[in-house]
């Protein structure tokens, strides 16, 4: 099978200054690590970087490396990376090592097609995953899993265990784990005043404040009332 290929170049300093510098150059910084890789400062062409993942499997591409007079036949995938807010331009790149005789851990879309007979039922469909965890070589990864539900009626789900898969790709989940379910719609429930009922507490609550708030008036008229009181009677 052929990957795509990614030209890098060594690098030999560290830090933000090499990393401007590197750029300048119109490449980005970059590192290459595996169990059996020692870290492998780099620098690559974010354009080929951005061209080779644009292929059907995305972020999932394995890349061949090819570095400037350094190990031959390096697969990678890239494992973590850092992009400019406004722009979105690559600026730092991570790539693991992968073997073909070895499995990797890889997310890959999941997508359902087919109308199910639970929606007729008055049923909501509910995607619980948007990605689904699998696990295979490096070549069997998918680009895509893609499920009918039509036939999924409601109250009812498919589970992981359920889901058709390529030979040799696991699903990285419990068997009985659900994806995607038909579930009946929530009901908002409504309470309605009944005539001769107790009042609410909030209007109980409410009755108090609102005869203190009467009262403050009366409150402050009594001393006025007293002071006429007081005063001296006209002859």
């Amino acid at each position: 099978m052929e990957f795509a290929k990614l030209n890098a170049a060594p690098r030999t300093a560290n830090g933000k200054g090499n990393a401007r510098r590197v750029r300048k150059e119109g490449m980005i910084p970059a590192v290459a690590y595996g169990r059996t890789l020692k870290n492998m400062p780099i620098s690559v062409d974010p354009a080929a970087l951005v061209k080779n993942l644009q292929g059907p499997n995305g972020l999932n591409t394995v890349m061949k490396l090819e570095v400037d007079g350094g190990e031959k036949d390096l697969l990678v995938m890239i494992r973590e990376f850092t992009h400019h807010p406004i722009t979105r331009k690559f600026l730092h790149a991570d790539f693991i090592q992968v073997k073909l005789d070895e499995d990797v851990d890889v997310e890959v879309p999941f997508n359902t097609t087919g109308k199910p007979l639970g929606l007729a039922q008055g049923g909501v469909l509910h995607q619980i995953y948007r990605k689904l965890p699998l696990r295979c070589r490096p070549e069997a990864i998918p680009a895509y899993v893609s499920v009918d539900i039509t036939s999924l009626e409601l109250g009812h789900s498919m589970k992981a265990h359920g889901v058709p898969l390529p030979a040799g790709v696991s699903v990285r989940l419990p068997a009985e784990q659900s994806i995607v379910s038909i579930v009946a719609p929530e009901k908002e429930v409504v309470e309605e005043a009944v005539p001769g009922a107790p009042a609410a507490a909030g209007a109980a609550a409410a009755a108090p404040a609102a005869g203190a708030a009467a009262a403050k008036p009366g409150a402050a008229a009594a001393p006025a009332k007293a002071d006429a009181k007081a005063a001296p009677k006209k002859k």
